[in-house]
Protein backbone atom coordinates (compact mmCIF):
# COMPACT_ATOMS: atom_id res chain seq x y z
CA UNK A 1 0.00 0.00 0.00
CA UNK A 2 2.96 2.57 0.83
CA UNK A 3 4.58 2.09 -2.86
CA UNK A 4 1.13 2.74 -5.03
CA UNK A 5 0.62 5.46 -2.74
CA UNK A 6 3.64 6.60 -3.35
CA UNK A 7 2.99 5.94 -7.21
CA UNK A 8 -0.27 7.94 -7.30
CA UNK A 9 1.70 11.47 -5.34
CA UNK A 10 4.87 10.73 -8.30
CA UNK A 11 2.46 10.59 -11.03
CA UNK A 12 -0.03 13.68 -9.86
CA UNK A 13 3.06 15.85 -9.39
CA UNK A 14 4.24 15.05 -12.91
CA UNK A 15 0.61 16.12 -13.97
CA UNK A 16 0.49 19.61 -12.45
CA UNK A 17 3.85 20.60 -12.63
CA UNK A 18 4.32 19.47 -16.62
CA UNK A 19 7.74 20.70 -18.35
CA UNK A 20 8.04 22.14 -21.44
CA UNK A 21 6.61 19.73 -23.81
CA UNK A 22 6.48 21.22 -27.29
CA UNK A 23 4.61 19.93 -30.25
CA UNK A 24 6.30 18.37 -33.16
CA UNK A 25 8.92 20.04 -35.59
CA UNK A 26 8.37 17.67 -38.23
CA UNK A 27 10.79 17.45 -41.37
CA UNK A 28 8.29 16.33 -44.00
CA UNK A 29 4.73 15.54 -44.42
CA UNK A 30 3.14 13.05 -46.53
CA UNK A 31 3.40 13.86 -50.10
CA UNK A 32 0.18 12.79 -52.68
CA UNK A 33 2.26 10.81 -55.01
CA UNK A 34 1.01 12.45 -58.22
CA UNK A 35 1.65 16.25 -56.95
CA UNK A 36 5.21 16.01 -58.75
CA UNK A 37 7.11 17.58 -55.59
CA UNK A 38 9.63 15.21 -53.50
CA UNK A 39 9.69 15.41 -49.63
CA UNK A 40 13.16 16.00 -48.03
CA UNK A 41 12.74 12.90 -45.43
CA UNK A 42 12.09 9.56 -45.87
CA UNK A 43 8.32 8.71 -45.12
CA UNK A 44 5.18 7.03 -46.67
CA UNK A 45 3.04 9.07 -49.16
CA UNK A 46 -0.56 9.17 -48.72
CA UNK A 47 -2.87 8.03 -51.47
CA UNK A 48 -5.94 9.17 -49.53
CA UNK A 49 -4.45 13.10 -50.42
CA UNK A 50 -5.01 14.40 -53.48
CA UNK A 51 -2.84 16.23 -56.11
CA UNK A 52 -5.85 18.38 -56.97
CA UNK A 53 -7.32 21.41 -55.00
CA UNK A 54 -10.75 22.88 -54.99
CA UNK A 55 -11.19 26.94 -54.60
CA UNK A 56 -15.38 27.26 -54.92
CA UNK A 57 -16.96 28.00 -51.44
CA UNK A 58 -19.33 25.06 -51.79
CA UNK A 59 -17.10 22.91 -53.53
CA UNK A 60 -16.55 19.41 -51.14
CA UNK A 61 -12.58 19.30 -51.19
CA UNK A 62 -8.75 20.12 -49.39
CA UNK A 63 -7.90 24.04 -49.86
CA UNK A 64 -4.57 25.79 -50.14
CA UNK A 65 -4.85 28.12 -46.73
CA UNK A 66 -6.14 31.59 -49.25
CA UNK A 67 -9.18 29.42 -50.19
CA UNK A 68 -9.33 27.61 -46.54
CA UNK A 69 -10.29 31.31 -45.07
CA UNK A 70 -12.71 32.29 -47.57
CA UNK A 71 -14.91 29.10 -46.06
CA UNK A 72 -13.48 28.76 -42.46
CA UNK A 73 -16.52 31.42 -41.19
CA UNK A 74 -18.99 29.08 -42.57
CA UNK A 75 -17.42 26.53 -40.68
CA UNK A 76 -17.88 28.06 -37.69
CA UNK A 77 -21.42 29.41 -38.35
CA UNK A 78 -23.06 29.87 -34.93
CA UNK A 79 -20.21 29.61 -33.17
CA UNK A 80 -18.21 32.90 -33.49
CA UNK A 81 -16.07 32.26 -30.44
CA UNK A 82 -12.06 32.57 -30.27
CA UNK A 83 -10.44 29.38 -29.57
CA UNK A 84 -7.65 30.77 -27.21
CA UNK A 85 -10.02 33.35 -24.72
CA UNK A 86 -13.48 32.90 -25.72
CA UNK A 87 -14.16 36.31 -26.89
CA UNK A 88 -17.12 36.41 -29.32
CA UNK A 89 -17.00 38.01 -32.60
CA UNK A 90 -18.85 39.43 -35.09
CA UNK A 91 -17.46 39.31 -38.66
CA UNK A 92 -13.90 39.71 -37.96
CA UNK A 93 -14.13 42.00 -35.05
CA UNK A 94 -14.07 40.86 -31.71
CA UNK A 95 -15.91 42.07 -28.51
CA UNK A 96 -13.56 42.75 -26.00
CA UNK A 97 -16.14 42.76 -23.13
CA UNK A 98 -17.61 39.30 -24.17
CA UNK A 99 -14.43 37.86 -22.44
CA UNK A 100 -12.69 40.67 -20.84
CA UNK A 101 -9.93 40.95 -22.94
CA UNK A 102 -7.45 43.46 -22.59
CA UNK A 103 -4.68 43.93 -24.96
CA UNK A 104 -1.41 43.05 -23.97
CA UNK A 105 0.45 45.73 -26.38
CA UNK A 106 -1.20 45.80 -29.99
CA UNK A 107 -4.72 46.63 -29.55
CA UNK A 108 -5.39 47.29 -33.34
CA UNK A 109 -4.34 43.38 -33.79
CA UNK A 110 -6.28 42.18 -30.96
CA UNK A 111 -9.44 44.00 -32.45
CA UNK A 112 -9.42 41.74 -35.11
CA UNK A 113 -10.09 37.94 -35.76
CA UNK A 114 -7.33 36.19 -37.63
CA UNK A 115 -6.71 32.34 -38.64
CA UNK A 116 -4.93 30.10 -36.27
CA UNK A 117 -2.68 26.66 -37.23
CA UNK A 118 -2.95 24.88 -34.64
CA UNK A 119 -0.17 22.93 -35.60
CA UNK A 120 2.06 25.99 -36.84
CA UNK A 121 2.86 26.37 -41.02
CA UNK A 122 6.66 26.52 -39.65
CA UNK A 123 6.04 23.16 -38.66
CA UNK A 124 4.47 21.99 -41.44
CA UNK A 125 6.82 23.11 -43.66
CA UNK A 126 10.49 24.61 -42.44
CA UNK A 127 12.87 21.63 -43.39
CA UNK A 128 10.74 20.56 -46.66
CA UNK A 129 13.16 22.22 -50.07
CA UNK A 130 10.90 24.41 -51.08
CA UNK A 131 11.02 26.49 -47.51
CA UNK A 132 14.77 26.11 -47.55
CA UNK A 133 14.70 27.74 -50.99
CA UNK A 134 12.37 30.29 -50.26
CA UNK A 135 10.82 30.28 -47.09
CA UNK A 136 6.73 29.44 -46.16
CA UNK A 137 6.00 31.67 -49.56
CA UNK A 138 7.57 29.65 -51.79
CA UNK A 139 6.05 26.29 -50.30
CA UNK A 140 2.55 28.24 -50.81
CA UNK A 141 3.61 29.06 -54.57
CA UNK A 142 5.10 25.72 -55.37
CA UNK A 143 4.53 22.78 -53.44
CA UNK A 144 1.11 20.79 -53.12
CA UNK A 145 1.90 18.79 -50.27
CA UNK A 146 2.69 22.10 -48.26
CA UNK A 147 -0.29 23.50 -49.82
CA UNK A 148 -2.50 21.23 -48.83
CA UNK A 149 -1.31 21.01 -45.32
CA UNK A 150 -1.54 24.42 -44.50
CA UNK A 151 -5.03 25.06 -46.10
CA UNK A 152 -6.68 21.66 -43.85
CA UNK A 153 -9.60 23.41 -42.52
CA UNK A 154 -9.31 20.64 -39.14
CA UNK A 155 -5.77 22.55 -38.17
CA UNK A 156 -7.36 26.49 -38.37
CA UNK A 157 -9.46 28.23 -35.20
CA UNK A 158 -10.24 31.93 -34.76
CA UNK A 159 -8.07 33.52 -33.08
CA UNK A 160 -7.59 37.04 -30.76
CA UNK A 161 -5.00 38.51 -33.84
CA UNK A 162 -2.21 39.50 -31.12
CA UNK A 163 -2.61 36.36 -29.00
CA UNK A 164 -2.07 34.77 -32.85
CA UNK A 165 0.65 36.80 -33.20
CA UNK A 166 2.08 36.30 -29.66
CA UNK A 167 2.12 32.37 -30.26
CA UNK A 168 3.85 32.75 -33.49
CA UNK A 169 5.56 29.15 -34.15
CA UNK A 170 5.97 28.46 -30.00
CA UNK A 171 5.00 24.79 -29.21
CA UNK A 172 2.48 24.42 -26.53
CA UNK A 173 3.17 23.62 -22.95
CA UNK A 174 1.76 23.46 -19.53
CA UNK A 175 3.95 24.84 -16.87
CA UNK A 176 1.47 26.36 -14.24
CA UNK A 177 -2.19 26.13 -13.06
CA UNK A 178 -2.59 29.60 -11.84
CA UNK A 179 -0.99 31.48 -15.01
CA UNK A 180 -0.37 35.64 -14.31
CA UNK A 181 -3.17 37.26 -16.76
CA UNK A 182 -1.16 38.62 -19.90
CA UNK A 183 -4.70 39.26 -21.71
CA UNK A 184 -6.97 40.64 -19.29
CA UNK A 185 -9.11 37.49 -18.33
CA UNK A 186 -7.65 35.70 -21.06
CA UNK A 187 -6.54 32.20 -19.93
CA UNK A 188 -3.83 31.43 -22.41
CA UNK A 189 -0.39 32.50 -21.48
CA UNK A 190 2.38 32.90 -23.54
CA UNK A 191 6.01 32.42 -22.26
CA UNK A 192 8.17 34.55 -24.40
CA UNK A 193 11.55 33.72 -22.77
CA UNK A 194 11.02 30.22 -22.85
CA UNK A 195 9.35 30.23 -26.97
CA UNK A 196 6.00 28.04 -25.64
CA UNK A 197 2.39 28.80 -25.42
CA UNK A 198 -0.23 27.31 -22.93
CA UNK A 199 -3.42 27.52 -24.11
CA UNK A 200 -6.57 27.21 -21.66
CA UNK A 201 -7.47 24.36 -20.24
CA UNK A 202 -11.08 24.82 -22.16
CA UNK A 203 -9.37 24.09 -25.79
CA UNK A 204 -6.53 21.48 -24.94
CA UNK A 205 -8.51 18.72 -25.46
CA UNK A 206 -9.46 20.04 -29.10
CA UNK A 207 -5.96 21.32 -29.69
CA UNK A 208 -4.92 18.09 -28.89
CA UNK A 209 -7.22 16.23 -31.20
CA UNK A 210 -6.02 18.49 -33.98
CA UNK A 211 -2.87 17.93 -33.25
CA UNK A 212 -2.72 14.32 -33.08
CA UNK A 213 -5.00 14.65 -36.51
CA UNK A 214 -2.12 16.20 -38.21
CA UNK A 215 1.00 13.96 -37.01
CA UNK A 216 -0.99 10.83 -38.45
CA UNK A 217 -2.42 12.62 -41.82
CA UNK A 218 0.41 14.06 -42.55
CA UNK A 219 3.02 11.85 -41.14
CA UNK A 220 5.02 14.54 -38.70
CA UNK A 221 7.49 13.27 -37.16
CA UNK A 222 7.04 13.43 -33.19
CA UNK A 223 8.92 12.70 -29.89
CA UNK A 224 7.83 10.37 -27.71
CA UNK A 225 7.37 13.57 -25.26
CA UNK A 226 5.19 15.50 -27.47
CA UNK A 227 3.10 12.44 -28.70
CA UNK A 228 2.28 11.30 -24.83
CA UNK A 229 1.59 15.58 -23.79
CA UNK A 230 -1.35 15.55 -26.47
CA UNK A 231 -2.63 11.76 -25.67
CA UNK A 232 -2.48 13.03 -22.09
CA UNK A 233 -4.71 15.80 -22.95
CA UNK A 234 -6.95 14.33 -25.61
CA UNK A 235 -7.96 11.81 -22.77
CA UNK A 236 -8.66 14.28 -20.28
CA UNK A 237 -10.76 16.88 -22.24
CA UNK A 238 -13.12 14.33 -23.87
CA UNK A 239 -14.90 15.43 -26.88
CA UNK A 240 -16.98 18.34 -26.48
CA UNK A 241 -20.52 19.42 -28.74
CA UNK A 242 -18.52 22.34 -30.10
CA UNK A 243 -15.87 20.27 -32.02
CA UNK A 244 -18.90 17.86 -33.42
CA UNK A 245 -20.43 20.40 -34.62
CA UNK A 246 -17.03 22.18 -36.35
CA UNK A 247 -16.16 18.47 -37.67
CA UNK A 248 -19.78 18.16 -39.49
CA UNK A 249 -18.80 21.42 -41.25
CA UNK A 250 -15.50 20.23 -42.01
CA UNK A 251 -16.55 17.60 -43.74
CA UNK A 252 -19.08 19.01 -45.68
CA UNK A 253 -16.59 21.09 -46.84
CA UNK A 254 -13.61 19.28 -47.02
CA UNK A 255 -14.65 15.74 -47.23
CA UNK A 256 -13.34 14.31 -44.75
CA UNK A 257 -12.63 15.82 -40.59
CA UNK A 258 -11.21 14.43 -37.97
CA UNK A 259 -12.24 10.97 -36.62
CA UNK A 260 -10.55 11.64 -33.07
CA UNK A 261 -13.49 13.74 -32.99
CA UNK A 262 -16.57 11.77 -34.82
CA UNK A 263 -15.12 8.57 -33.69
CA UNK A 264 -13.45 9.05 -30.11
CA UNK A 265 -12.33 5.21 -29.74
CA UNK A 266 -9.82 5.84 -32.45
CA UNK A 267 -7.44 7.37 -29.72
CA UNK A 268 -6.76 3.91 -28.19
CA UNK A 269 -4.82 3.16 -31.97
CA UNK A 270 -2.92 6.02 -31.96
CA UNK A 271 -1.96 6.65 -27.86
CA UNK A 272 -2.93 2.88 -26.67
Amino acid sequence: MLYVSLLLVTLLAACTSAPHLPLPRPSTIETPASAGHQSNAPGAFSPALPSALVYGKKTTGRRDFANAKKVLPSVFAGMEEDFYCGCRYTGNTVNFGSCGYQPRKNAARASRIEWEHVVPAWSLGHQRKCWQDGGRKNCTQTDNAFKTAEGDLVNLVPAVGEVNGDRSNFPYAVWTSRPTPMYGACQTVIDFKGKRAQPRAEVRGRAARISLYMQQTYNLRVSKQDKQLMCAWAKAYPVDRWERRRDTQIVRLQGKGNTLVSSPASLKRICG
